[in-house]
């Protein structure tokens, strides 16, 4: 599987880069990150076949994009070179395994990622890692839709969870994310490959985490209820605090009510009850 990687220039950067972002998040990219000069798009290449920019024009801002195509190699020496240590105020130490120790803070996750998005850098990540220290995870069953590198469920081993699943619709997420539960001494966490579907064979869970994007978070609120024991809490992100009120309106249908949200540069979390 190959990703592309579209590189936007905008001028002026702000509010250009967020408005973007905000209007191609429904087009299948994975995750963005930000550049000096605007920002980059993330997209596996099978799923940008019918993209199409031609008419998205703007009186307020001009942009350019350059498509570059990202082989699918393992990005270890690449990380090496450009990978820092993430820290979540002082609860939370993520590094690759070539940063040295900080015994400083309460915890300390070990990731290496290969093809899979999730080390902590982007800001839903973060927010939902720190949030996750408020919610008494202690011999609960957690799930993390979308695992990535694996980073959510590893935190919640941490934390104390009993039980921990893992799914993602990529391989190489799958792959990576086994090989950092073993690296973090939790080769107990279940990676599973799949999408939603593999929920409706499972037993319900005490807390799902979620960090994928809006249309795929709202076509799959239903069946998070579901699974969701009452009182259960359900983490949300990889959207922005203009989608808040949408995503919680499908949320309210389902039995789940709105405990709080925060964000970070206009990204956003939920975190919500079942009721």
């Amino acid at each position: 599987m190959a990703y592309l990687a579209y590189h936007f220039n905008v001028s002026p950067l702000q509010p250009g880069s967020e408005i973007l972002i905000a209007i191609i998040a429904d087009f299948g990219f994975d995750t963005f990150d930000y550049s000096d000069v605007g920002f980059i798009a993330y997209i596996k290449e099978e799923l940008a076949t019918n993209i199409n920019f031609t008419d998205l024009k703007f009186d307020d801002f001009n942009y350019s994009i350059q498509i570059k195509k990202i082989k699918t190699v393992n990005w270890n020496s690449e990380w090496e070179k450009n990978f820092d240590p993430v820290l979540v105020d002082n609860l939370l130490f993520i590094r690759a395994p070539f940063h040295k120790k900080n015994i400083s803070f309460k915890h300390e996750i070990v990731i290496m990622p290969k093809m899979s998005f999730g080390t902590g850098h982007h800001q839903t990540t973060r927010l939902v890692c720190k949030e996750m220290f408020s919610v008494d995870f202690f011999n609960k069953r957690v799930l993390d839709m979308g695992c990535g590198t694996g980073i959510l469920a590893i935190l919640s081993k941490k934390l104390g969870a009993k039980e921990v699943i893992g799914i993602d619709i990529d391989e190489w997420s799958v792959e990576n994310s086994i090989e950092n539960c073993s690296v973090n001494k939790f080769p107990e966490i279940q990676i599973k490959l799949g999408n939603v579907n593999l929920l409706k064979n499972e037993s319900p869970f005490d807390i799902i985490l979620a960090n994928i994007n809006k249309n795929i978070l709202k076509n799959d609120i239903q069946l998070y209820s579901q699974k969701l024991n009452t009182t259960g809490k359900l983490f949300l992100s990889g959207f922005f605090t203009t989608d808040i009120k949408e995503i919680n309106d499908v949320a309210n249908l389902n039995n789940l009510n709105l405990i709080l949200s925060s964000n970070e540069n206009e990204w956003a979390m939920m975190v919500l009850e079942k009721v």
